[in-house]
C-alpha cells in the first residue's frame, strides 16, 4: 500500500449498487466507486451485491471504494425470491422502442410510469428512482415504481439560448424541442418568459431538463387560439410534483 494511504483506516463491508452512470456510481447511496476498483469479469449492474473496501475521503465523496468485488448470484432459479422492495438512483443510458435501459441488464418498459406522470417522458440522461424487487435467477431485477429522482416547478423564469432544436432557460436548465411538452402552436424563443417543469438529468454541463415548457403571459399562437387549455395544461403538469417538494425556484 502506498504512503498516501498509510494513515487511513480501511473498511471491508458488503452492500448493494444503487446508482451506476457511465465510469462510476455509488454503493448504498453512499459509498462512491469508479469503475477501475472493480474487479473480476462479472458485469456491475445496479442492484448487484458487492463487497467493499472503503477508505474516507472527506474532501472529495465522504467514503470512497478503492477494491470491489462482485458477489455472485446462482444462474438457476431455484433460489429463492427476495419481494422485499429496495430503491436505486439510475441514469437513463439509452431509449429503445418502449424500453427505457439504465444498463444493458437492468431495463424496464416505459408504460411502468403512472398516470399522474404524463407530461413526464425519460429522455437519455434522465436520473430516475427505482422501486424494485429481486426474483430468483440470472435476469432477477424487477422494477414495480419509476419517477423521476427529483422533479421541480419554476414560475417566470426566461428562456435564454436557443440553438437549432436545443435551448437554456435561465442560463441552467436544458430542454429540446425532441422531448418537451408544449401548448399548441407555441415555440419557445430568447427572452420568453416561462413556467417550467424539470428533473434532474445530465446534459452536457446542465443538472436539469425541462419536460413542460407554458408561457408565463398569454400569446396568440396559429393556427388556433388557446385560452383555457393553457391553464389546464400547466395544472396537469403540477401534478407530477403532488409527492415531491413544491419548490419555486429564483433564477438570475
Amino acid at each position: 500500500m502506498d504512503s498516501g494511504r498509510s494513515d487511513t483506516e480501511l473498511t471491508t463491508v458488503q452492500g448493494v449498487v444503487t446508482s451506476f452512470c457511465d465510469d462510476y456510481g455509488m454503493i448504498d447511496e453512499s459509498i462512491y466507486f469508479s469503475s477501475d476498483v472493480v474487479t473480476g469479469d462479472v458485469p456491475l449492474k445496479i442492484g448487484q451485491k458487492v463487497n467493499v473496501v472503503v477508505e474516507e475521503d472527506k474532501p472529495l465523496y465522504g467514503l470512497r471504494a478503492i477494491k470491489v468485488d462482485v458477489v455472485p448470484h446462482p444462474l438457476n432459479g431455484n433460489g429463492p425470491s427476495d419481494s422485499k422492495l429496495r430503491v436505486l438512483n439510475g441514469c437513463v443510458a439509452s431509449i429503445s422502442e418502449d424500453t427505457i435501459y439504465i444498463s444493458n441488464i437492468i431495463y424496464f418498459p416505459m408504460d411502468i410510469f403512472s398516470e399522474g406522470m404524463i407530461y413526464f417522458v425519460p429522455y437519455k440522461g434522465d436520473w430516475l428512482k427505482v422501486e424494485y424487487s429481486t426474483e430468483p435467477g440470472f435476469s432477477n431485477f424487477k422494477a414495480s415504481s419509476v419517477k423521476p429522482t427529483r422533479c421541480i416547478h419554476a414560475e417566470e423564469v426566461r428562456v435564454t439560448h436557443i440553438r437549432g432544436r436545443n435551448g437554456v432557460i435561465s442560463n441552467n436548465i436544458f430542454f429540446t424541442l425532441d422531448s418537451v411538452k408544449l401548448p399548441d402552436g407555441y415555440v419557445p424563443k430568447v427572452d420568453d418568459i416561462v413556467n417550467v417543469i424539470m428533473v434532474e438529468s445530465t446534459q452536457f454541463c446542465f443538472k436539469w431538463r425541462a419536460v413542460s415548457i407554458i408561457p408565463a403571459q398569454k400569446f396568440s399562437p396559429t393556427p388556433c387560439g388557446i385560452t383555457e387549455q393553457s391553464t389546464l395544461d400547466l395544472r396537469n403538469a403540477r401534478a407530477m410534483t403532488s409527492t415531491t417538494s413544491h419548490l419555486i425556484l429564483q433564477f438570475g
